[in-house]
């Protein structure tokens, strides 16, 4: 691994053991009810092959108008429902105890989805780490540095797993390769959801 990315970049195996998982996707598929996945498009019009949703007063999206977070959920234009209590207080033990996240990004990863190499930048403070927790099926995950032409290595989710890109490998590229289809029966109908913690806004006054 690049030592940029193991600079601030740590990885908790295993940190929500099996019931905590199982109440959490309970509590996350609870509220996708309410602001349900759909498949976004980036600007340059291309379908993502994610689905995605959010939690929290805050949601990332991405369309024709580019990428940015807003508080309606674009196809109901109806707000986001909140994050679960679980997910705060992983947040305020891991991340962050005095300032609590406003957007939790949730990706649905069926039938081959992937995600390519990015940074998260859309957010107002860069001070702030970035929280992902990974249930369902393992996945290959891939992280590097600032540069993206920058040295990557692969790390194996798994689901419970927990990490957090901090400090210099705050903006590290980041994405996952592939997901290991069948690897858990944790979320119904199969797949995987990364549920990712973010401070978007900027820091209370």
């Amino acid at each position: 691994m690049s030592p940029l990315a193991q600079t601030g970049f740590r990885l908790l195996p295993a940190a929500l053991d099996a019931e905590a998982q199982i109440a959490l996707v309970a509590e996350v598929l609870a509220r996708v009810e309410a602001a349900p996945f759909y498949r976004p498009v980036t600007p340059g019009g291309k379908p993502m092959s994610v689905e995605m949703t959010n939690l929290g007063p805050l949601g990332w999206v991405t369309d024709a108008q580019g990428y940015r977070y807003q508080p309606t959920h674009p196809m109901s234009g109806r707000p986001w429902p909140d994050i679960p209590q679980a997910l705060l207080a992983l947040w305020a033990d891991v991340a962050d105890s005095a300032i609590p996240p406003d957007a939790c990004l949730v990706n649905l990863y069926r039938d081959g989805a992937r995600m390519g190499l990015h940074q998260d930048k859309d957010e107002a403070d860069f001070a702030f780490p970035v929280l992902s927790v990974s249930l369902g099926d393992a996945a290959v995950f891939r992280v590097g540095g600032v540069e993206r032409r920058a040295p990557t290595a692969s790390v194996r989710l798994a689901s419970g797993d927990v990490c957090l890109l901090a400090g210099p490998a705050r903006l590290a590229h980041h994405g996952i390769d592939r997901v290991i289809s069948g690897s858990s029966r944790l979320i119904p109908g199969g797949g995987r959801i990364n549920l990712t913690l973010r401070r978007a806004g900027p820091p209370p006054a």
